[in-house]
């Protein structure tokens, strides 16, 4: 029989639930994104603020659909409730997939990071990456205690380049005020370039559902989970806007967009190197802070279906601790063969690539939550709002990457009809 027992002390409260969304979505890509978005000029602002709305819009969706259950639900239940076994199988293979592809894309930012201080790192980026997967999967074998703890540690840490930036902007504006900025296009914003940025930032903003996936680890999740997503969304989202924003459009365009490190250059011109030195030390605890909230996720997920037979059994074992250590495991062992059979390419080559087809395949459950809301007629606005943005992000991304996550998805169909095809045992009817 599965254990289900609840210990006291092993669960999130609401403030690590809501440091579980804002570090798994604050991770190594804001670092990244000024230089990414700094040619689009005003065009990028706009796409922040159509691209936080529609996160918003659906992390609001989501948390209605889980208010509509009496229990903890994870978001491919939330499917299956609405479309069949089959959509909420494939919508929840596609988020694990996800999910350690994600954490093989930040555990290779995080070592581009650090190599700056170790430069040893740089000269084996796969073997360094690997490093860090594995030493973020022993964390979380400890205990989800362990694992919301050092969140909640590598939450407040990687907020601090964000708070310097935050008080050198508002230092210039005082001082110099909109002087500083970039004049409007004359020829006005262009809805192309919108859709471009807006795609690009999106990637920054997946992971608000980070609460739902692992909503049986959080303290009172009816209350909890949805307030989570959307505090998360929210604040998450503001300090982008304002951040990434102020860094493309107070620096040189040229200048933002060839520097690897946006944000040691911003606070050099505008304060001092010595202190933008440490911005990539910084830069790398907020990559490993997403990595380990992404590796508690990845351990839910296969649980969690296991638990309603869209998975092997095999994944419901846990630890004394509750710690679902099978799916924990083989999820690093294939985020470790991703990395190890892309090793040629160079590190933003990989982060690039990665990047755009783990917002592809996010989408999907996006759109399917959105069309889930729908069907049941719950938060009919955001939903219809959401599933537009959604629709809109995909052909942003490209049909390379979006073409991919369907694929993605389909090569979970094997495991599904081995899963459904065999009959329960006595232990697990019990």
């Amino acid at each position: 029989m599965i254990d289900k027992i609840k210990r006291p002390g092993q669960k999130l409260g609401l403030f690590m639930a809501v440091a579980l969304v804002m570090g798994n979505m604050i991770g190594s890509g804001v670092f990244l994104l000024p230089a990414s978005l700094a040619p689009f000029g005003w065009n990028a602002v706009v796409g922040w603020v159509v691209t936080i709305g529609g996160a918003v819009c659906l992390a609001h969706v989501l948390a209605t659909l889980t208010k509509s259950h009496a229990r903890a639900i994870g978001p491919a239940e939330l499917v299956e409730h609405s479309f069949g076994p089959l959509a909420g199988f494939l919508i929840g293979f596609a988020f694990w997939v996800s999910v350690w592809a994600g954490c093989a894309t930040i555990s290779v930012g995080a070592v581009s990071y650090l190599s700056s201080f170790i430069p040893v790192l740089g000269e084996h980026p796969s073997l360094s990456a690997l490093g860090v997967i594995w030493l973020v999967t022993g964390v979380n074998l400890i205990g989800v205690r362990a694992a919301g703890s050092f969140q909640v540690l590598t939450m407040i840490l990687k907020l601090v380049p964000l708070v310097v930036v935050i008080a050198l902007i508002a230092v210039v504006f005082g001082t110099e005020g909109t002087a500083v900025l970039p004049p409007l296009p004359e020829e006005g914003l262009s809805l192309g370039s919108v859709n471009t940025a807006a795609a690009i930032a999106l990637w920054a903003l997946v992971g608000f559902e980070a609460a739902f996936a692992a909503s049986d680890k959080i303290e009172n999740p009816q209350r909890n989970v949805a307030r989570a997503t959307i505090w998360g969304a929210i604040l998450t989202g503001i300090i982008y806007l304002v951040v990434c924003s102020g860094i493309a459009l107070m620096l040189p365009v040229d200048q933002v967009a060839d520097t690897a490190a946006p944000f040691t250059v911003f606070v050099a011109t505008y304060w001092s190197p010595g202190p933008a030195a440490f911005i990539g030390l910084f830069a790398a605890i907020s990559a490993i802070g997403a990595v380990n909230g992404w590796t508690l996720v990845q351990g839910e997920l296969p649980l969690e279906m296991a638990r309603r037979r869209m998975m092997p059994q095999w994944f419901a074992a846990t630890l004394e601790n509750g710690v679902p250590f099978r799916g924990l495991l083989l999820s690093s062992v294939l985020a470790s063969i991703l990395i190890m059979s892309n090793s040629s390419r160079t590190m933003g080559g990989l982060f690039t690539f990665m990047a755009l087809l783990t917002t592809s395949v996010t989408l999907w459950l996006y759109l399917a939550c959105a069309a889930a809301a729908l069907k049941q007629r719950l938060a009919i606005p955001t939903a219809i709002a959401g599933a537009i943005f959604g629709v809109w992000s995909l052909v942003g991304a490209g049909w390379d990457a979006a073409g991919l996550s369907v694929v993605l998805m389909l090569m979970g169909f094997p495991l599904y009809w081995w899963t459904r095809r065999k009959p329960l045992s006595v232990q697990e009817v019990v």
